[in-house]
């Protein structure tokens, strides 16, 4: 070889070596352009020039601030994601007697259950999934937001209708959810079979045996299906998977906060201190757009027109998890966060969880730590396309010398990161295209104002 083929060769080998490092920042950033081409350009970001971080929360508790479909070009994308049924998704109704219903029937399913009710069904069901490990394995290799979603598709069945989930309608809940995360995060397409099926379990268990909370009487009996499956076996199995999920590798990949839990209960308030910083750092939502039903005035600037469309964006404001790992900053007054919304605002449609997530995330996390000792090195990330890769190592057993497998999971998650990053590229691109074609949402209101928006199919 000449001396020029061998500097070519070189040059190639560093590229090929370094793509993990380089690549998939450098897809993520052409999907955002992507996205914000075929999506259209749209929307007032908070915070950021028209709406500063000192107003983001004002702005998101105003009154006027209360659309949430109708409008947006954004809203056909959510749409095509949560199908079926997005038309009667608690998050997705316009402000109305029929989102009243529906949030009405949500807080009474909810509040059915006393805290001690919460955490003896929570607790039971981590017990169960867990118990399915191999008992005999020194190491478990999971991904964690596959074990947990089990443990939510039990916990709220039993929430919804008073009675334990039955294993197959488990892994129905668990497809459905999973199948609608994947595409949220364009790592796979939507399978509205799988997600159908669940439907039709729903369907035939309100005819035969409906739950104890009456549903909605402004939804017809598929829409209460629908109902369900949105609110309940979409978001919050979701959710709270990709909650638990976050936790579980945060105490993997902070060794010391993790130790410190499991040397005693000298200081019972702690691991909801982890809770806090790790929501902190790994917010749920990412952007939640809301279209403005009326001028929005402000103090010392232009108002907010009617018809906006404004995108509050938790990560940014949340100043992205910046700094340590540090559950103790939660201790002072001083070095307590500000900016901080993991359930949303109060005044705009909070997340209904937010009076026990933290007590059901605790009481899972504490069942898990209980049998585990965690171990991760993969990159932990917001958005979590990995599912978080985990070693758990049962406290029971004999020490694991974890070097290896550790350096081993580090190099795979960095090359795993490279082909998935190019499938999110392609994906995405697809189904942004895809929903915009097909206009679910702008679809359903068109049809709306001229006549039955019921005969609008909700997700093809």
């Amino acid at each position: 070889m000449s001396p020029t083929d061998w500097l070519v060769a070189g040059v190639a080998v560093i590229v090929v070596a370094g793509l993990p490092y380089w690549l998939p920042s450098a897809v993520i950033a052409l999907r955002v352009r992507i996205f914000a081409r075929v999506g259209g350009e749209e929307g007032i970001q908070a915070p950021g020039r028209e709406v500063p971080a000192e107003e983001f929360k004002r702005v998101y508790g105003h009154p006027a601030a209360n659309g949430r479909s109708r409008g947006a070009a954004l809203s056909d994308l959510f749409w095509y994601w949560l199908s079926p049924g997005p038309e009667v998704h608690q998050e997705h109704l316009e402000p109305g007697p029929r989102y009243d219903d529906v949030a009405r029937t949500t807080r009474q399913i909810l509040a059915g259950l006393s805290r001690e009710r919460w955490t003896e069904l929570v607790g039971r069901c981590t017990r169960r999934v867990l118990d399915e490990l191999d008992g005999h394995a020194r190491v478990h290799r999971v991904r964690l937001r596959d074990l947990m979603m089990p443990v939510w598709a039990e916990v709220y069945y039993e929430v919804v209708f008073r009675a334990p989930c039955p294993r197959h309608v488990r892994d129905l809940i668990t497809g459905n959810a999973d199948d609608v995360v994947s595409a949220l995060k364009c790592t796979g397409l939507r399978h509205l079979d799988r997600r159908a099926r669940l439907t039709a379990h729903l369907r035939d268990r309100l005819a035969h045996d409906p739950p104890p909370v009456p549903l909605p009487s402004t939804l017809t009996a598929r829409e209460q299906a629908y109902y369900l499956q949105g609110t309940f076996f979409n978001t919050a199995v979701v959710q709270m998977s990709e909650a638990m999920a976050h936790l579980l590798l945060a105490l993997a990949t902070h060794r010391p906060v993790q130790d410190r839990l499991a040397a005693g209960a000298e200081d019972p308030d702690f691991l909801d201190r982890v809770i806090n910083e790790t929501l902190r750092h790994f917010p749920l939502f990412g952007v939640a757009h809301r279209i403005t039903s009326g001028e929005i005035p402000r103090d010392g600037r232009d108002p907010i027109p009617a018809g906006s469309v404004l995108l509050f964006n938790y990560p940014e404001y949340q100043g992205s998890g910046g700094g340590a790992f540090d559950p103790d900053r939660w201790m002072d007054p001083v070095t307590r966060p500000s900016a901080f919304i993991p359930f949303g605002v109060t005044a705009n449609r909070p997340c209904p969880a937010r009076g026990f997530a933290v007590l059901t995330m605790r009481v899972a996390a504490e069942e898990v730590l209980r049998r585990f000792r965690l171990d991760s090195s993969v990159e932990h990330t917001r958005s979590l396309p990995s599912r978080g890769p985990c070693l758990l190592i049962p406290r029971t057993g004999a020490a694991v010398r974890g070097r290896t497998r550790l350096a081993a999971m580090r190099f795979a998650d960095r090359w795993e990161g490279v082909w998935r990053s190019l499938v999110q590229l392609v994906l995405g691109s697809y189904m942004v295209w895809d929903a915009r074609r097909q206009g679910l949402c702008r679809n359903y209101f068109a049809a709306s104002s001229g006549g039955s928006a019921t005969s609008v199919p909700a997700g093809r």
